[in-house]
């Protein structure tokens, strides 16, 4: 949790004037996305007054001090981290996407007053925050502390972030993931629809049978694949920092739109 409070500091200090412009996952990408896409078909700037950017480390508690009634809790899943890269190409490391949309993510949802836990806020592996499984391997570890802070902490959904990779290069787009259950299926379908506008694409929504995440975390939860790294164009748009500040507001206009609807 220090590192946590520590990168939040340091991410308001160098993203506070950042302009916003309008418009689970195995290592390596073992069981690749690219079946998803064949099965598939005002500016503003955080002001003075906007809350606080130190990440929400207690759900319950900002409910009873800010909210009348219950108000929704956002966490965001950075993907990979620290040693665990997740795919690349190019030189283009997935955590690294991953952590800079995230960030921008992060702050448009607080920005707009919305409660946000962010479970990585520099370049490590969760992992190493998981003392208390009796695990050798490191990935199960990663994974099981994710779903850990999902229950640790009062959150409603859980959107976790990632990248793409296919064989072939011509796969490109969104792809969200939900789990088997209703509410998670339309908040990945109303994230799926601002990302289809913003990419020109008309992908749907897969279920997410194999992932960990979506198949032990009880909230209704999603993963989204902002693009794919394998395909040149995609690879440019999500290393360019103006796109990847349009990438954000699709994410988190499709996460509003599901708050306010559901």
């Amino acid at each position: 949790m220090y590192k946590l409070l520590t990168a939040s500091v340091a991410l308001l200090i160098s993203f506070h004037c950042l302009p916003i412009l309008p418009h689970h996952v195995a290592h390596g990408k073992a069981a690749y996305l690219d079946f998803a896409v064949s099965q598939s078909s005002a500016q503003s700037t955080p002001s003075q007054n906007s809350p606080s950017m130190l990440p929400v480390t207690d759900g319950d508690a900002y409910r009873s001090s800010h909210h009348a009634f219950a108000a929704p809790v956002i966490l965001l899943d950075v993907g990979h981290g620290g040693i665990d890269g997740g795919t690349s190409a190019q030189g283009v490391l997935e955590k690294d996407i991953n952590l800079a949309i995230s960030q921008k993510v992060y702050l448009l949802l607080r920005s707009k007053g919305y409660a946000v836990i962010i479970n990585r806020l520099g370049d490590y592996a969760l992992s190493d925050e998981n003392r208390w499984l009796n695990s050798r391997s490191r990935h199960t570890r990663d994974l099981a502390q994710r779903k850990s802070l999902s229950e640790e902490v009062s959150t409603d959904i859980v959107v976790s972030i990632h990248a793409n990779w296919s064989p072939r290069s011509s796969a490109h787009g969104p792809v969200v993931l939900h789990q088997k259950e209703g509410r998670s299926y339309l908040l990945a379908q109303s994230i799926q629809n601002a990302m289809n506008e913003l990419y020109r694409t008309g992908h749907g929504v897969v279920w997410g049978k194999p992932f960990y995440l979506l198949n032990y975390v009880k909230q209704p939860a999603v993963i989204v694949e902002t693009g794919f790294l394998s395909n040149a164009a995609d690879r440019a748009r999500m290393s360019d920092p103006a796109e990847q500040k349009r990438i954000a507001q699709s994410i988190a206009n499709g996460i509003i739109y599901y708050l306010s609807v559901v």
